[in-house]
């Protein structure tokens, strides 16, 4: 019989406001209130110099009237009109700034204004002050901090619309500002009546495209657009004198050639697209002087509406165009040898070309690499590393390449992404004298320091190494120690022997320490407190078991404070995963051990439940897995299946779940995820499915990790859609969505239909729609409304040891 079954009739039971839904939001729970209205730990961003840290101290979250102030969705972005920058949801702002002295521990508060709201703080290449952008009552303005804790206005009017509207010059003395341009005028009234219909026509042309949020709609969202989003860049030194830069237009990125010499732009053009977002719009990247006399355009391409939907399809011609690191002023960018198609059979799909100022000599070719270009890592004239991937496959090369001889570039390594146990590690990369990344040699100049989080069975263990420029085997100068998981910040001298590390452990809240690589004990920088102490004793362990098919598998197992199997049996029980997809079972199966991580939940965390009474397997592993060149998808449910009840399988045995007491839940594609398990297993009593997509016919050109077009697929699309098995579902389930879901295939209409479908099945469901909310909730009344409808539903349907039968409420 399926646990649900008996479960239906307990909606009969439950409280006229569960049958009538209540107005107004709701507090959560009061332990998990608390731990909401304490303020975050701060952040920190260390000086280039390694000097100075700029501790940040975090807003916590906004309220719903913060959320709900006007905003414009154009061109795949959300926009404050008021404020021309991003809109609240996408944006970090912090509340708060001091320095401290990495040496001596001193600090300075920086005097900032009661209630000023900052973010994106970026240190000058020399490290002498930081800059970030306010948000005031009519806009942005750049500020600028010194050392001493002294702060000014520099300029006012940024245009933030495309993310961060400024950088500094190599020289330290001025930044380059993305501003409103002078004289704009008021912004385009809406039209009162329609003036033609809204035409859109494709002529035997293929250009399919994934789902897409916020798109311009109309001529109306067009004239906004250039609007809102224009900007004049201007110049402006420390004393704020102000030199516009060139022509206005709408500057998607810019950057300062490391001499200071020339400016690297990306401008958008007409004709723009309904169906695609903004980075799709006809591109032009060009170089200019810095004082804005053109130079050089690197390419001029039309609208990207004929790309492959495959995940690493790429536009012709010049991509990713940036400045050599290391050099005065080399552009390199990528462009694509297989026509952007990446199924096409070539042994190499990209190259990386360079040019040196003042770019009027031919390209140079550095390297080809096997799959699509990713990255470059630079180093000086005879090394640098380039980097490619494959989704298909999860395949990563990294080649070595001697930028002044790019005849002798050599494969580094080949290795599957997804590959925790063999990850080798990246370069360390620290800004030089420009402030532009670039790798860190060993003082002989005979290899180069590396950090990685070095993940076995046991636990991760991070690392400080050196690989030999020559190749062959890394050395391990230090590594963390248990208990602790103790990342690298940065290394404190040339030759690796002090570092600053980030650690933490399960008892201890994350910190910042300078050790000493042989021997010595670690000098504490910072003491942040424990942000939640109430999950101080939280027992925490990860757990092993295996699949049906053999694939080993783990998760994280959370019981909470106090808990005695002997005194308090087996718990209510909570899984909540989110799958992933592998080409190789036995990556697939890799386990790291999580006992040496904090564990603080924020937000919408389903780990407050903790606090009520509930056990906890979290992320546990969903592989879905393709060999062989199989597609994952194909056989998705099934797979599904089988990692759900090994998974279910595993913690009653441990004797801490009461296998009749089991609920899922997940998030987006864990969303989708639940609808599944509840659609195709008898496992669990009630399922949490926030912000999913149920009905895969809506994302018919891929979704997720699927590249085939549902005209391709159109079985696995069908099989792996819930919404196709609603009438399967018996047990309750909670849908949670945003109303304002910014994310590519999870429109609030998914929810909305599932529900539909749901109610018409005769299912019990309950459907709640957060105002004003993007794909991840971020109100403090939509958060503590999610965890109260969370701990709500887990009460009635799952908690209670003996479900109500109908026969006694008819009764």
């Amino acid at each position: 019989m399926r646990v649900g079954v008996c479960l239906v009739a307990l909606l009969l039971a439950t409280t006229a406001a569960a049958q009538t839904p209540d107005t107004g939001y709701h507090r959560a729970p009061d332990a998990i209130a608390k731990v909401l209205e304490t303020p975050p730990t701060p952040g920190v961003a260390l000086s280039p110099d390694h000097r100075t840290l700029a501790v940040l101290d975090r807003e916590n979250l906004p309220t719903i009237a913060n959320l709900s102030k006007s905003i414009l969705r154009l061109g795949g972005y959300r926009i404050d009109p008021v404020t021309n920058g991003q809109a609240e949801v996408r944006v970090q702002w912090l509340n708060g700034l001091s320095f401290k002295d990495v040496g001596t521990g001193r600090t300075i508060r920086v005097a900032l204004p009661a209630g000023t709201r900052f973010a994106s703080p970026d240190w000058s290449p020399d490290g002498a002050r930081l800059a970030f952008y306010v948000q005031e009552a009519d806009g942005l303005s750049l500020w600028v901090a010194e050392r001493d804790g002294t702060v000014r206005t520099i300029a006012k009017g940024a245009n933030g619309t495309f993310g961060t509207p400024f950088v500094w010059t190599p020289d330290s003395k001025a930044l380059i500002v993305n501003t409103i341009p002078a004289g704009r005028g008021a912004a385009p009234a809406a039209p009162t009546t329609p003036t033609g219909p809204i035409v859109q026509e494709s002529v035997g042309r293929t250009s399919a495209a994934r789902t897409y949020e916020d798109l311009l709609g109309d001529a109306h969202d067009e004239k906004l657009f250039d609007y809102y989003f224009s900007g004049q860049l201007v110049r402006v030194d420390l004393d704020g004198t102000a030199r516009p830069i060139g022509a206005p237009g709408l500057i998607t990125d810019f950057s300062v050639s490391p001499d200071g010499r020339y400016l690297l732009t990306e401008r958008l053009k007409r004709p723009y697209s309904y169906l695609l977002p903004a980075g799709f719009f006809p591109t032009e990247i060009a170089v200019s002087t810095i004082d804005g006399w053109p130079v050089k355009t690197l390419v001029d391409r039309p609208l990207a509406d004929d790309l492959p939907v495959d995940f690493d399809a790429t536009v012709k011609g010049p991509r990713e165009a940036t400045w050599r690191s290391d050099a005065p002023a080399t552009l390199v960018w990528a462009e694509a040898l297989d026509g952007g198609n990446p199924r096409a059979k070539l042994a190499f799909h990209d190259k990386v070309m360079m040019q040196a100022a003042p770019f009027d000599a031919a390209p140079v070719e550095l390297v080809q690499t096997p799959a699509r270009y990713a990255t470059t890592m630079w180093g000086d004239d005879g090394f640098a590393m380039v980097v490619d991937r494959e989704w298909r496959t999860r395949t990563e090369h990294r080649q070595a390449v001697a930028p002044s001889r790019p005849e002798q570039a050599r494969m580094l390594l080949t290795r599957n992404y997804q590959d925790q146990y063999g990850d080798p590690g990246r370069p360390i990369l620290e800004e030089n004298a420009a402030g532009k990344p670039v790798m860190r040699f060993t003082p002989a100049h005979d290899g180069i320091f590396v950090t990685g989080e070095g993940a076995t069975k046991g636990g991760a263990f991070p690392f400080l190494g050196t690989m030999p420029l020559a190749g062959g085997e890394q050395t391990r100068l230090w590594t963390a120690k248990a208990p602790y998981f103790e990342s690298v910040v940065a290394m404190l001298d040339d030759m690796g022997k002090r570092i600053l590390t980030r650690r933490e452990s399960a008892k201890v809240a994350p910190n910042y320490v300078i050790r000493t690589v042989k021997g010595g004990g670690a000098k504490p920088v910072t003491a942040f407190p424990d942000p939640a102490p109430v999950f101080a004793e939280i027992i925490q362990r990860t757990i092993t078991y295996t699949r049906a098919d053999g694939v080993p598998l783990s998760g994280t197992l959370y019981l909470p404070a106090g808990y005695d199997a002997k005194r308090d049996g087996p718990l209510p029980t909570l899984l909540w995963a989110y799958p992933a997809e592998y080409t190789d079972a036995k990556i697939a199966g890799q386990t790291v051990d999580q006992g040496n991580r904090f564990v603080r939940p924020r937000g919408i965390s389903h780990l407050f439940l903790l606090t009520q009474g509930y056990a906890i397997l979290d992320n546990p592993a969903m592989p879905i897995i393709g060999e062989g060149g199989a597609e994952a998808n194909d056989t998705y449910v099934k797979q599904l299946r089988e990692d759900a009840e090994a998974a279910v399988d595993a913690v009653a045995k441990l004797g801490v779940s009461d296998r009749m007491r089991m609920a899922v839940g997940g998030h987006s594609y864990g969303a989708f995820m639940t609808a599944n398990l509840l659609a195709h297993t008898n496992l669990f009593r009630a399922g949490i499915a926030r912000s999913g997509a149920y009905n895969r016919t809506l994302t018919p050109f891929g979704f997720q990790a699927e590249q085939r077009t549902y005209w391709q697929a159109t079985p696995t699309y069908t099989e792996m859609s819930p919404f196709t098995y609603a009438d399967r579902i018996k047990e309750p389930i909670l849908l949670i969505h945003g109303g304002a879901d910014d994310n590519s295939g999870t429109f609030p209409i998914q929810s909305e239909r599932m529900y539909a479908a749901l109610k018409g099945n005769g299912a019990t469901v309950r459907y709640v729609v957060l105002p004003n909310e993007p794909h991840g909730y971020r109100a403090l009344e939509s958060t503590e409304e999610t965890l109260w409808q969370m701990t709500d539903w887990l009460d009635r349907y799952v908690k209670p040891k003996t479900p109500v039968s109908k026969q006694a409420v008819e009764g």
